[in-house]
């Protein structure tokens, strides 16, 4: 079987679909169960299912075998295992809190995406404490800050000005 047929079956059926921020990793150096792993993105359960169909379609087109597809019933996260490459079709909160990029994304794999060549990565999210580092060193800079409000000429202020009434405070 070929592998780039096998992984450019996928992408095509992913892409069919508008499949958001597609990632292909070579796995063969940390696992002998396959060799490509693909993430995308699909904004609701309704495009995670459909992408899952475009890319089955895509393959059995292409005369590959689709071993199983696990996940289709939720469309939050679905699996679509081909043997040699399997693809993970994931809502972007899902995709956020697996961060399947850090585990599988050591060697992305360069192809083209979309018409353009490119590499099918996006860097991997900074962890919470590399961000918090980011957000401290930004917020050292002076902030703007709006000048107080004159109080001369508003009802408060008037009202502020006048003696109390006599006799107000006692208590009765």
């Amino acid at each position: 079987m070929d592998i780039r047929k096998l992984q450019r079956a996928i992408v095509d059926g992913l892409e069919d679909v508008k499949a958001q921020n597609i990632a292909v990793f070579n796995t063969e150096h940390l696992t002998a169960m396959f060799e490509r792993v693909i993430v995308a993105s699909g904004t609701s359960n309704r495009q995670t299912r459909a992408l899952a169909s475009s890319v089955r379609e895509s393959v059995k087109s292409s005369g590959l075998p689709i071993l199983s597809v696990e996940g289709a019933d939720n469309g939050e996260w679905i699996i679509v295992d081909c043997g040699a490459a399997v693809a993970h079709i994931m809502q972007p909160a899902i995709r956020d809190y697996y961060r399947l990029e850090e585990i599988w994304g050591e060697k992305p794999v360069k192809m083209k995406l979309d018409g353009e060549p490119k590499v099918a990565l996006k860097p991997a999210p900074a962890s919470k404490a590399t961000t918090a580092a980011k957000t401290a060193k930004k917020s050292t800079a002076p902030k703007k800050t709006t000048a107080p409000r004159k109080a001369a000429g508003t009802k408060r202020a008037a009202a502020a000005k006048k003696p109390a009434r006599k006799g107000a405070s006692r208590a009765r």
